[in-house]
Formats: C-alpha cells, sequence, structure tokens
C-alpha cells in the first residue's frame, strides 16, 4: 500500500504522515527534509541557490544523516528549500529517490508537495492537507518562537505567502491537489481531529479500492 500525502507548509501534514505511518505500519518519508538538506548544504558550502548543476551533484549524493532536525527547521532553511526545490535539476536528482522508496515491498507513506502528482501517482491513497495561510503562519511563528528564533507573525504569514505561491507557480512538479485526492482542512482541527479525519479518509479509499 502506498499513501500518499501532500499539502501546504505548517498544515499538519507533517503529523499526520506520521501518525498515519505508525498506525499501518509503513515506511515513512518526509520528503521536504530532503530539500531542507539539499539547501542546508548549500548554504554551509557557500554554493549559490541558483547555481543548478552544483546543487543537484549536492542532492544526488545527500546523506539525511548529516543533518540534525533543527537546523533543517530553521526559517532560513525553510526559505532556501522552496527556492531550491523550483530547479528542475534538483527535483530530477532527487526523484529516483523517492519513487524506489515509495515502490518499495514493504509499501510506504510519503509527504511532501508532489507524492500524488508525480512521485506516486498510483498510490492507492491520496490526501492533501492546507489550513488558511492565518493559521498556518501562527503555527510556524509558534514554532520558530519556540527554537528561539525572533520573528514577527506578520513576517512569517508573508513567507508563507511568498513560499505558496513559488511551489505552486513552478514549472516542474508544481504543488497542487491530486484530483483524486481527498482535501483535508485542519485551519480549526485540533491534532487529534485532524488525524481522526484522516484515518477516516484513508479507510474510505481503501474501501473504495476493495470494491472494485
Amino acid at each position: 500500500m502506498i499513501i500518499a500525502i501532500d499539502g501546504t507548509t505548517a498544515s499538519g501534514k507533517g503529523t499526520i504522515a506520521k501518525r498515519l505511518a505508525a498506525h499501518y505500519g509503513l515506511p515513512h518519508m518526509d520528503t521536504g527534509r530532503l530539500y531542507r538538506a539539499t539547501a542546508v548544504a548549500a548554504l554551509k558550502a557557500g554554493i549559490p541557490l541558483d547555481d543548478a548543476d552544483a546543487l543537484a551533484n549536492m542532492a544526488r549524493t545527500l546523506d539525511l544523516a548529516d543533518y540534525q532536525e533543527a537546523e533543517l527547521r530553521t526559517a532560513e532553511a525553510g526559505k532556501a528549500a522552496s527556492v531550491v526545490a523550483v530547479i528542475p535539476e534538483v527535483r530530477q536528482a532527487l526523484f529516483e529517490l523517492q519513487r524506489a522508496f515509495a515502490t518499495q515491498d514493504l509499501g510506504a507513506l510519503l509527504d511532501g508537495r508532489d507524492i500524488g502528482t508525480v512521485i506516486a501517482p498510483d498510490a492507492d491513497v491520496k490526501l492533501w492537507i492546507d489550513a488558511s495561510v492565518e493559521e498556518r503562519g501562527y503555527r510556524r511563528w509558534k514554532e520558530l518562537r519556540g527554537q528561539g528564533e525572533d520573528v514577527t507573525l506578520k513576517a512569517v504569514i508573508e513567507q508563507l505567502r511568498v513560499r505558496d505561491k513559488r511551489d505552486q507557480s513552478r514549472k516542474d512538479a508544481p504543488a497542487e491537489m491530486a484530483v483524486d485526492a481527498v482535501l483535508i482542512d485542519t485551519t480549526e482541527l485540533s491534532i487529534e481531529a485532524a488525524v481522526e479525519k484522516a484515518l477516516a479518509a484513508v479507510e474510505a479509499a481503501l474501501a473504495r479500492g476493495n470494491r472494485t
């Protein structure tokens, strides 16, 4: 079984993905970490974020074990990752890694922005997780403040608006909801309620599949 979970930043998709992966006993890949790690590696090495060839080479040799979660979750890493993710050469370099993970014999759950449309269009279940940009900004702002970053709520919301536009308008694999995905709006949901709704959506999708 392959479950594809896509959606916007700070919508809750990462937490939902982890909970569902544990529930169904599926290997889980947070594909956003690949782009964040590529971006962080580039920043550390002083590689310009528009150097497609150098970034693609870095992506091909990426080892996520080299990066701490805290450094991948900074505002700077998120902003840089959004820039890097637009580059077709980087996306192609990371495609095979993601596709191989998705098609392993054990099944898999992947979350990102183009899983259901590009990486695993054959997924058994596809979810799109979203929330209002104001709510997502508030969640992300709290997270960053908790990490000690001095950022304003207004600035975080604006960064999300810019990132949404960049992700949705990129030429290669734009972030968009698959036509057969189930939309879950978490704006007014607690994480527990969001997870329950996602589980119900997965079970309904599996039931539909069993009837065909």
